[in-house]
């Protein structure tokens, strides 16, 4: 079949969900793309008999991705299902030929398909989970018991947030340093409006170094729009931290250079309780 005439927009879509959220359904074509049962049922069966053994049907109008099969018409990463997640937008993306502009491609530090579907999973359900995690400061496997309630993209890499039965609070882990399979145990009383940290808006203050020139100082003031020589940001209390280290802002001690430093913190006495090893 002409390539021209397939439903490349569908199939990209299709697949990114039975990827990431490890089911799709005829359903979700027709809510997204407005179209009948019918067309979304010609759309599956159209892209099975494309590439056999791809896709598998679980049930009825159900269907799951292989474990060893490579998407074909999808080619975009966690960022984009986590995008539709939150907007609902779906779209593919295509350069233009011979433009004039470009974007800086930070590698996604891996994440399991397999988990990140189980913790959407958890997340809709409010459901609690069996985790096995690691960190830098603990490489060695640990199981824990959470209960999800967001999926965050931080910078370069993506945490999810949610209740952490052995810290005995509410947590943020990193989504490539789970290990194994992560285990439903059930439903979880623990939501995410019991999480203070998320529910609780902080006002972030940031101005110029003040051993930056006057000059230097009218620099960054028109380079964030300053108003009255202040920059004030309006976040989660929970995400604050992620926000400080994105605008390069320490929090702790000064630069020796104040031409890099650039911003400092204006008001940490009034957020010091939600930065991290504050």
């Amino acid at each position: 079949m002409n390539s021209a005439r397939l439903p490349v927009e569908r199939f990209a879509f299709l697949e990114m969900l039975a990827f990431w959220m490890g089911e799709v359904r005829n359903k979700n074509l027709e809510k997204q793309f407005n179209i009948t049962r019918q067309q979304a049922y010609k759309d599956f069966t159209l892209h099975q008999q494309l590439h056999l053994n791809c896709l598998i049907k679980t049930d009825k109008a159900c269907y799951e991705y292989a474990d060893n099969a490579k998407c074909h018409y999808f080619d975009g990463g966690l960022d984009d299902f986590l995008l539709w997640l939150e907007t609902g937008h779906f779209a593919i993306s295509t350069p233009l030929p011979n433009t004039f502009t470009s974007r800086l491609k930070l590698p996604e530090r891996h994440a399991s398909r397999h988990i990140v579907a189980t913790l959407v999973r958890a997340i809709h359900q409010q459901l609690r989970i069996e985790v096995n995690y690691i960190s830098l400061s603990n490489p060695e496997e640990e199981g824990r018991i959470f209960s999800p309630h967001s999926i965050v993209k931080a910078g370069s890499r993506f945490h999810v947030r949610g209740y952490c039965e052995k810290a005995k609070g509410y947590r943020d882990f990193v989504l490539s340093r789970f290990r194994e399979e992560v285990q439903i145990e059930g439903p979880s009383p623990y939501t995410i409006e019991q999480d203070v940290a998320w529910q609780t808006n902080v006002t972030l203050i940031l101005s110029s170094d003040p051993r930056l020139s006057a000059a230097q100082t009218q620099v960054l003031a028109h380079d964030f729009k300053m108003d009255d020589g202040q920059l004030h940001i309006s976040t989660r209390a929970a995400l604050a931290d992620y926000l400080l280290k994105e605008m390069q802002v320490n929090t702790k001690y000064l630069d020796g250079k104040p031409e890099a430093q650039q911003l400092v913190l204006v008001n940490r006495d009034d957020i010091k309780q939600w930065l991290f090893n504050s």
